[in-house]
This record gives C-alpha cells, sequence and structure tokens, in this order.
C-alpha cells in the first residue's frame, strides 16, 4: 500500500548567467562615461543558476520509488503510444485515446532524461477540463519503469522505449553493411535496461547464407537468439511472428535496415511507410520519425523506432564495461590484476584469451570501444 508524504525536490534552474556586456574597454577608451558607473552594476552574488525547490506531497510504491501524489478518483489508467514533441497520445485500459500534455511540475522536476514521458509508458491522466468531455488530458503521474532501452544524447539520458520484455535488434546484411560494433552496443544497452536482445538479420535474400554462419554461430554460442530474414521474399518471417507473439518487443537499428518493413511483413494491415535506402552513400533514409507502440492482432506490442546511427550508453562507467562481455567472465578471475582494465595491462587472462582465439578478437574491440567511449555508428 502507498503511502503519502511531504518533500522537498528539486526544480530545473529557471535562470541562466546574464551574458557578459561587451566592449566595456574600447567604451572606456572613447570615454562615453560609463566606467565611471561600472561599478554600481557590479553584483556580490551572482545571480544567475539559482537552485529550486518546492514541496509536495509524494506517494511512495512498494518498489520503493517516489512519483507526486494524484486525486485516484479523478485519474484514469492508460499507456503512452507514441510522443509528438510536447503532446503525448494515450491509450486508457477503456481504449479510448487522448492527445495530452505533461503536467507542469513532472516538465520541472530535475532530471537527466531528455524527456519525463516517453513511449511505453504507464501514465496517469485526467481530463484537461472537467465535466467537459474532450479528447485532451493532462498527464498527472508516470508509474515506475521497467524494460527500457536508452541511450546517451548530448549528455542527457534519451530514453526511447520503457515498459518492454525484448529487443529486436535489426540489421541489415547489406545496403546498408552489416556493423558487428553496432549490434555489440545494443546487447550491452539490452543488458543495462533489462531487455532480452534477438537479433534480426534483415535482407538474407542479398547475402550468401553460408559466410554468415561464423557470424550467427558466435552470438549463438552466447545464448543470443539470431533469426535470419528477409522483408521482401517473407523468409524467416513466421519465426519472427512467434518470437513477438504474446511479448512486448522494441525494434531498433540504423536506417534503412528494414524495420518498419519486416513489421509490414509480419502485420500487413500496418501499412508502415517505407522508403529505399539512398543510392548516394548507401545510407538509410529517416522514415519513422517517431517511436510508436503498436498492438499485434496475434498477441503482443511491438515499438517502431525511429534509426539511430549511434548508440552510446547512458551512465555507464568504464569499469563496469567488462560486465557486459559474457564470455570475459571466465577469464576475469585469472588477471593478474585484481582492477585489470583488459587494455595494457602484462598478465591479463582476458588479452590472452583473445591471442589464443578463445574470445572473438571483433568482440574484444568491441569492448574497447566501449571502455575508450569511442563514439562509432
Amino acid at each position: 500500500m502507498s503511502k503519502k508524504k511531504k518533500v522537498r525536490v528539486e526544480l530545473r534552474k529557471n535562470r541562466e548567467k546574464p551574458p557578459r556586456e561587451n566592449d566595456l574597454t574600447r567604451d572606456f577608451k572613447e570615454g562615453d562615461g560609463r566606467a565611471d558607473d561600472a561599478h554600481s552594476g557590479e553584483r556580490v552574488r551572482a545571480k544567475g543558476n539559482l537552485s529550486r525547490y518546492r514541496t509536495v506531497v509524494q506517494t511512495d510504491a512498494d518498489d520503493g520509488t517516489s512519483m507526486p501524489a494524484t486525486n485516484a478518483a479523478a485519474c484514469v489508467r492508460g499507456r503512452v503510444l507514441r510522443v509528438h514533441g510536447l503532446a503525448s497520445v494515450v491509450e486508457t485500459d477503456d481504449g479510448r485515446t487522448f492527445r495530452c500534455a505533461v503536467r507542469r511540475l513532472l516538465k520541472s522536476l530535475a532530471t537527466d532524461e531528455r524527456s519525463v514521458v516517453t513511449t511505453g509508458d504507464v501514465v496517469w491522466i485526467r481530463a484537461a477540463r472537467e465535466g467537459v468531455e474532450s479528447d485532451e488530458a493532462i498527464i498527472e503521474r508516470v508509474e515506475p519503469r521497467h524494460g527500457v532501452l536508452t541511450r546517451a544524447s548530448r549528455r542527457r539520458e534519451h530514453v526511447l522505449v520503457a515498459n518492454v520484455d525484448q529487443l529486436a535488434i535489426i540489421m541489415s546484411l547489406v545496403e546498408p553493411n552489416l556493423k558487428p560494433h553496432l549490434i555489440d552496443r545494443y546487447l550491452a544497452a539490452a543488458q543495462q535496461g533489462g531487455l532480452k536482445p534477438v537479433l534480426c538479420l534483415n535482407k538474407a535474400d542479398l547475402a550468401d547464407p553460408v559466410e554468415l554462419q561464423p557470424l550467427i554461430g558466435l552470438y549463438a554460442q552466447l545464448g543470443i537468439t539470431v533469426i535470419l530474414c528477409s522483408a521482401r521474399t517473407g523468409y524467416g518471417i513466421d519465426r519472427l511472428r512467434e518470437q513477438l507473439r504474446g511479448r512486448a518487443t522494441v525494434f531498433s537499428g540504423q536506417s534503412g535496415v528494414g524495420k518498419s518493413s519486416l513489421l509490414n511483413a509480419v502485420q500487413p494491415d500496418l501499412a508502415l511507410a517505407v522508403k529505399s535506402v539512398s543510392e548516394v552513400n548507401n545510407k538509410g533514409r529517416h522514415t519513422t520519425t517517431y517511436s510508436q507502440l503498436i498492438k499485434l492482432n496475434f498477441g503482443g506490442w511491438v515499438v517502431d523506432t525511429p534509426g539511430v546511427r549511434q548508440m552510446q550508453l547512458w551512465d555507464a562507467r568504464p569499469e563496469e564495461m567488462e560486465g557486459y562481455f559474457p564470455e570475459f567472465r571466465p577469464f576475469v578471475p585469472l588477471c593478474s590484476f585484481p582492477d585489470c582494465t583488459h587494455t595494457h595491462e602484462k598478465g591479463c587472462a582476458v588479452k590472452d584469451a583473445v591471442a589464443r582465439r578463445l574470445i572473438a578478437s571483433r568482440r574484444y574491440h568491441s569492448y574497447l570501444g566501449l571502455f575508450n567511449g569511442v563514439e562509432e555508428e
């Protein structure tokens, strides 16, 4: 049972440091007289970047999280289907759809997230105008999340989707070319967010399956489900459909790899917009511009997301990176130093395993990229 209590919460700063006046030296030489009054504009204490706090009533949930309290009698529960700028489309548990703005207090809370509401969030909403039937509402509360796909974007956390079970990593074998390092970053993001990863290799009709066996075998040995498929020919679509049945899944990958095309093949009546790959740079074009939660008619949910070019982990320290590579675990205790970073130390069992081909060298290079914070596409 939840309890209410009053707490002080930090809000976002509403004031920045004022810009310094320019050309004071030149104006002083020209003798405009402002230099004599310059000291009157000086401040002992800076006016900018003031901290803001507010006392609010919060509800503590059973899992220890806290959110501003709401009037349960005036609110209904729903799930965010998609977010368009400042507006969110929410479907309530009884099937109604509302276009919602976010409560000002929620938007003002000091947080590292780019947006306090994202696709897949379970929220509580109330009518924008009481006593008036309308499709507009206000998001009053966001329930605690589980199963999130998040990344770092401009020094802030960008939560792509919340409350899903598995991550379908969509990669194309050609047009655009396969990027194994990006797969490894997605696998780390899935582990960080508590998601089950599924690797979907699209456009199998344009590649030689024999050449793919080493790649498929590598990830299969790590316990990752690998599905070879083609949205154009229908190869592997039945297996993908069974993997989606009864689960909440997020589709993510580069632009042009065929995320929307695969969903159209899985459920043809979706009619999602698709585009061809650019002939100039062999890269995908941004067709999907926002994440949207889609209900599948055979059971389950799927989130179609815009294409990403980079996948930087959020709030991950270098010493944590070895935990995202399960093949390192048997060798880490054998390293000469307990704080071995597996990058330059002598007597590193992980490096020795790479040299003996017990660990794939490509996976080790992915580890080095994550450890050093290299932004790879």
